[in-house]
């Protein structure tokens, strides 16, 4: 028997399919080991050593790690399949230590997607550890885990703000400078006409083309007036020019662009296109079998397999004839994109989004169409359409109308859209249009837009920090840490995010700084290809960093407590708002030596108007740990009675209990609904609803 470990539990089944009764999937759920926070400076690295990192397996690890060496010691093999990432060949790495298995010769699987075909293959051509990856990855976690502590808990101190980090820092840079020229903005009046023309049976909307083309904006209500005024009824066509445009397909999807167009597309958040494009990979139900239907997810690449073009092809040929076959698109290569993936795509092409629709949710199913569409389109001939610009003149204004229609469908043939007129209006130069209404609005102009994220996914990529694995976490990590709120998919920075980036900008210029986190990244995939070591570039960090940390710990002045306005009144100090662990408090300015803190008024509990079946006094609607409501005795905790909201009906009295007194509720019972008293068990009283009879036409 062969033990295969992967990292989630998603691809155990589909995996241990795939590989018969020989084989036993388990899954490590993740990172099993994490630094230690032992040594100096609770660090879990010895800097005088070369910077040797101490690791533990993390508690909440410890029944998974032990499992797992109970199972590899019943088998023959052990067999690393983790992900094809950086973390990923970090977790091979810890699993070989914790399990005993020689590093240097223990087997680990690289597969790109969760088919039989691939993870056929990968058992084919096994790999041993990629060492030098690990080492990247090792350097990465030691500098987020040095600047996590230090930094962190300095800014902490001194302004409350609760972390910092090399790639969240510089991401709220680039948020906060754009949030200032927000706050910059000074907004402006200009009007806009609006002219209407009949051709045939249907009414078109012009556009005014001003007779000074340096610009197009009318700032001035007379003016816009005086161009409505000289309006005629008719409108010559002074000439008709028409031209093709081709629209070529787009490359096939990286990380960064999926998150843009899934949030452009379908309004997805960052996290939300990952979680689902996860689930995707690793697997769902189709039918009697439980298979991935995209490639692995955390890519920079667009490059794409020559087995699937190959495939592909076959397929556009078969399907939608030779003239739709186009060619693979030009590998765009980044200064620093890693290349170590091939773009997203669907792992069959006959797997259309269509066929595989009654399998997903809504959700899936959307997002799954756009990455089918992609990757298959980026193969297909550009669309062609004709442009036809129709120029025309009323007493001397001008105006144009464009009108287009597809001549060949092209890669947008895979949308499926509805048929739709593609015939032009059958005009001539020099006739007439008829003019149908004319009106001028004022406007005022708005703003730049606050930042989306995937704006800010594609900042990230095009700064070259962060990774494609780290896109959606850091854009969580701002919103977490109170830096920026996020409406409707817009990040807008808080107060907090404005004081932090303010503060790091002053005394951690280089953390906030694009350019140099870039090279840091760049540093770390020289490690992983033996073009650096570990120990050289954490020294060039850590050295001058503890100097900036040192420097700052005493030129930074602390935040000035915000006053209540009232005393303590216990040693008479004012009060002031602090920041804890569970929220914003009210203590004394005058701690440690004096510890009084405010207690929360509770808000006085709604009554429901009705009594307490067990003790008579007035029953209350609370809240449990979750903000659920339910309905529990005022008395509490002498009296001690709940029931669940569910057991009374969201519906208003119907009519008095004529037994008791009480009110009479609609509730549901297993035979339906049914008019119950609220002072239940008390009263028992119940009777049955009474449907009135329609009445009859006649």
């Amino acid at each position: 028997m062969k033990l295969v470990i992967v990292e989630s539990p998603a691809k155990c089944e589909t995996i241990k399919r795939y590989l018969g009764q020989d084989y036993i999937v388990e899954a490590s759920l993740g990172h099993i080991c994490d630094l230690a926070t032992s040594g100096k400076g609770g660090l879990g690295v010895d800097v005088e050593n070369g910077f040797k990192p101490t690791y533990i397996i993390s508690n909440d690890k410890k029944s998974v790690v032990n499992d797992l060496i109970h199972k590899a010691h019943q088998s023959d093999e052990v067999i690393l399949a983790t992900d094809p990432d950086r973390e990923g060949e970090a977790i091979a790495w810890h699993l070989a230590n914790v399990l005993k298995l020689d590093v240097k010769k223990a087997k680990r699987l690289e597969f790109h997607e969760i088919t039989r075909d691939s993870i056929t293959e990968a058992m084919k051509h096994p790999r041993t550890i990629d060492l030098n990856l690990v080492s990247s990855q090792e350097t990465r976690r030691i500098l987020d885990r040095i600047i996590g502590f230090k930094l962190s808990n300095l800014i902490y101190k001194k302004i409350k703000s609760r972390s910092a980090g090399r790639v969240q820092s510089a991401t709220l840079k680039m948020v906060a400078e754009h949030e200032a020229e927000i706050a910059k903005f000074v907004q402006e009046e200009y009007w806009v006409v609006h002219v209407k023309v009949k051709i045939g049976r249907k009414e078109y909307e012009l556009d005014y083309i001003p007779a000074d083309s340096k610009s197009s904006m009318i700032k001035s209500e007379d003016i816009a007036k005086g161009i409505i005024d000289r309006l005629g009824d008719q409108f010559v066509i002074s000439s008709i020019e028409r031209k093709k445009v081709t629209k070529e397909s787009k490359e096939p999807f990286t990380t960064s662009t999926l998150q843009q167009e899934a949030f452009s597309r379908l309004k997805f958040k960052t996290s939300k296109t990952q979680r689902i494009a996860q689930k995707l990979y690793e697997g769902i139900n189709v039918g009697d079998e439980h298979m991935g239907l995209i490639t692995y997810i955390r890519t920079d690449s667009t490059r794409l397999s020559p087995t699937f073009i190959e495939r592909a092809n076959r397929y556009i040929l078969e399907r939608f004839g030779k003239e739709y076959m186009g060619h693979q698109k030009e590998i765009k290569h980044q200064e620093l994109a890693q290349d170590a993936h091939e773009a997203i795509r669907p792992t069959k092409n006959h797997r259309t989004p269509e066929s595989v629709k009654q399998y997903l949710k809504d959700d899936e199913y959307n997002l799954y169409k756009l990455i089918y569409n992609r990757a298959l389109g980026s193969l297909m001939k550009p669309k062609v359409d004709e442009v036809m610009t129709i120029n025309l003149e009323n007493n001397g204004v001008k105006f144009k109308l464009e009108l287009t229609r597809t001549l060949f469908p092209g890669y947008e043939i895979l949308e499926q859209k509805k048929e739709h007129d593609d015939t032009f209006p059958d005009l001539i130069e020099g006739s007439s249009l008829q003019l149908v209404s004319k009106e001028f609005e004022k406007k005022l102009t708005q703003p730049p837009a606050h930042y989306s994220e995937a704006k800010i996914v594609k900042m990230m990529e095009d700064a070259g920090i962060g990774r494609p694995s780290t896109y959606a976490a850091t854009i969580d990590i701002l919103n977490k840490r109170g830096y920026t709120t996020n409406k409707d998919g817009l990040l807008i920075i808080t107060d907090q995010g404005i004081k932090t980036n303010r503060v790091l900008e002053k005394y951690f210029p280089d953390i906030v700084n694009a350019k140099y986190t870039a090279n840091m990244e760049k540093r770390l995939d020289d490690i992983s290809e033996g073009k650096e070591t570990r120990e050289s570039v954490l020294s060039s960090f850590y050295y001058p960093f503890m100097e900036n940390i040192e420097d700052a710990a005493v030129r930074m002045y602390k935040d000035p407590q915000e006053e209540t306005g009232d005393l303590c009144p216990k040693c008479g100090a004012p009060l002031v708002y602090k920041e804890g662990p569970h929220g914003r408090f009210i203590g004394c300015s005058n701690y440690p030596k004096c510890k009084y803190v405010q207690k929360e008024e509770k808000e006085k509990p709604e009554e429901t108007g009705d009594k307490c079946p067990q003790c008579g006094r007035p029953l209350v609607y609370r809240k449990d740990s979750k903000g659920k409501r339910f309905i529990a005795c005022s008395g509490y905790p002498s009296c001690e009675y709940v029931r669940a909201i569910e057991e009374t009906i969201s519906e208003k009295v119907v009519k008095p209990c004529p037994k008791c007194g009480g009110n009479l509720v609609r509730k549901k019972g297993i035979y339906g609904y049914f008019l119950g008293c609220t002072n239940y068990p008390t009263c028992s009283y119940m009777e049955k609803i009474i449907k009135k009879k329609k009445k009859q036409n006649k």
